[in-house]
């Protein structure tokens, strides 16, 4: 996952999910998945890695480039 993708989902959308949940109230079914949708971004986030985005090939970290072996073949 990409730095941008990773904060979004830590700064934003988990507190987003944990304020919607307290919101519908803390103790319903509803706010349950809430929170465990929640605890699941912050999760990827600090993993850096998705499963969904895995599966479907989908990839929000930019490619790296190497150089050739005469350069010392170390990523730019």
């Amino acid at each position: 996952m990409g730095t941008l993708d990773r904060r979004l989902r830590l700064f934003i959308l988990a507190p987003i999910l944990v304020i919607a949940g307290v919101i519908v109230g803390p103790t319903s079914i509803l706010a349950i998945v809430l929170y465990v949708l929640a605890a699941v971004m912050v999760g990827t986030s600090l993993a850096g890695s998705c499963p969904l985005y895995t599966l479907f090939g989908i990839q929000t970290c930019p490619k790296q480039t190497f150089t050739t072996a005469d350069e010392g073949g170390v990523a730019r």
